[in-house]
């Protein structure tokens, strides 16, 4: 009966929200009007509706290879799975200035229009305005404007086998993830940019106030909080590129806010800020040991509305990017170095700090700003809860070659044993374990507790050995580390029960 009162009143709290989504008119016409500074270069935005579709982005791309022969590289990185190319340019001016290398994607979730059409205003800009064109001179730029095609072509968040391409960065279950980090790797940028969209009406939001409130900010910006990214990299990536993306927003008076979303936490509604979680775009790329942000502008379910204005605060947010990064080549090439030097002990689990703290919204009823005092659960002042001393290595059966192919396809080297060879190890033994009976991103997740034991063992010809001194090595204790929240082992790719040894080892000297 108790569930049954729990249904009803979340019903009737979204039905009454939903009655006062008239009232986002009026929010849009007082917190967010159209920007008049984007021209309609673009091919959503030479038309009154719907947004560019695949035919009109390829001619849209091939134009501009065509007007700039010498500036723009077209190709194709892959299919989708209904069998469409997947486009990427790369844009530079050739010249004998050194270049740092900037990565940019759109259309990761299929819902978020704009993130798609501010990459191809971007390029327009970048190559035919001469207040932009100069950018080019010390950056190497790769786009990929349309990441997910066939679920930007129904509008719908996910890919074609139902998962979320930004879910899925661990375990690349799908193949347009293969692709995407393969291109990634290939080109093997300083600097990651992931352009998006967020749900400005969400169900959480319709139970506060009195008749619910709306998310007050044009962008919001995420950047890892993942304590196995280098911290000279974390506050770089603040203190240098966020930064100038803000004081960027704020000469149009956009509003701006490190990332937030909601969660229940037993029945009431906190904040989460920022993120930890290696399975989005955001973490998992800067675990590689590059500048990364993952940007959301306000922007899904809301049709064109404000169409200009979402690519606009885009596309301001991408110059300003690009402009730190020509601004400070030797700076981020030095801080990448020093972060791929560090031996600190890996960390395997983290929770998020939490305090209450005062969060704004617009209130939708009265459609005025609005704040309330809030629990916060704060990715980038957590701390580690589990750590490990930093193997110098991660050792694999030589039957785990599925594993290897996704290590690999993230770009970090693996090498093979070439004769049988003894080795002092820890070796997993699995102490608890229990898996959940509900898929997630259509795999059954495992929680398990390990302890280590040290042993010699004998690894024949052919065992896997994966070293932890390269650039991308702090991908592996997200992978490999068997309680971390996105491993190999949580995700149920190497199922496992209680009492088992995993075929994962640890080679500490």
């Amino acid at each position: 009966m108790k569930n049954i009162v729990t249904i009803l009143m979340s019903i009737l709290c979204i039905t009454a929200y939903a009655q006062f989504t008239p009232q986002s008119k009026k929010i849009t016409e007082k917190f967010f009007p159209d920007s008049d500074e984007v021209l309609n270069t673009t091919p959503a935005l030479q038309k009154k509706r719907g947004y560019t579709n695949y035919e009109e982005l390829l001619g849209f791309l091939n134009n501009l290879v065509d007007n700039h022969p010498h500036k723009i590289k077209l190709s194709f990185i892959g299919e989708s799975q209904k069998g469409r190319n997947i486009p990427m340019v790369k844009l530079t001016n050739p010249n004998e200035n050194e270049k740092i290398k900037v990565w940019m994607q759109g259309g990761l979730h299929g819902n978020e229009p704009a993130s798609t059409e501010s990459m191809l205003y971007l390029l327009d800009r970048l190559l035919n305005d001469d207040n932009y064109t100069a950018i080019l001179d010390n950056v190497e730029l790769a786009v990929v404007p349309m990441a997910n095609i066939d679920g930007y072509l129904k509008n719908n968040r996910y890919a074609a086998n139902g998962l979320d391409l930004n879910r899925d960065q661990t375990k690349l279950m799908a193949p347009e993830t293969v692709i995407l980090k393969k291109a990634y790797v290939n080109f093997s940028p300083e600097v990651a940019v992931d352009f998006h969209e967020y749900r400005a009406y969400r169900r959480d939001y319709a139970r506060m106030g009195d008749f619910g409130v709306t998310n007050m900010y044009d962008a919001m910006f995420l950047y890892s909080g993942n304590l196995n990214v280098p911290e000279n990299l974390r506050n770089l990536t603040n203190d240098v590129f966020v930064d100038k993306a803000r004081k960027s927003l704020d000469e149009f008076n956009y509003t701006h806010h490190p990332y937030i979303s909601t969660r229940k936490i037993s029945g009431d509604i906190h904040i989460n800020q920022g993120s930890i979680s290696a399975r989005s775009s955001a973490s998992n790329n800067a675990l590689t040991n590059t500048i990364s942000s993952l940007i959301e502008i306000r922007g899904v379910a809301l049709g064109r509305t404000s169409f200009k204005r979402r690519i606009h605060s885009s596309f301001l947010i991408a110059v300003a990017y690009l402009r730190a990064a020509a601004e400070n080549i030797e700076l981020v090439k030095s801080e990448i170095e020093k972060a791929i030097q560090q031996s600190n002990p890996v960390v395997v689990e983290s929770e998020r700090a939490v305090y209450k703290d005062k969060v704004k919204f617009i209130d939708v009823s009265a459609v005025e700003y609005v704040e309330f005092e809030m629990m916060v659960r704060d990715a980038w002042k957590a701390e580690a809860t589990l750590s490990r001393t930093r193997p110098t290595a991660y050792i694999l059966d030589a039957n785990q070659t599925s594993l290897v192919k996704k290590i690999r396809t993230l770009g970090i080297e693996v090498e093979e044993l070439d004769q049988e060879k003894v080795l002092e190890v820890e070796s997993y033994h699995v102490d608890t374990y229990y898996r959940k009976p509900i898929r997630y991103e259509k795999m059954k997740l495992q929680t398990v507790e390990t302890s280590l034991k040290k042993e010699e063992k004998t690894f024949k010809a052919g065992t896997f050995m994966v070293k932890m001194n390269q650039r991308r090595a702090n991908l592996l204790p997200e992978l490999l580390e068997p309680e971390a929240p996105n491993s190999f082992v949580s995700f149920g790719l190497i199922e496992t029960e209680k009492g088992n040894t995993l075929p994962i080892y640890r080679l500490l000297n």
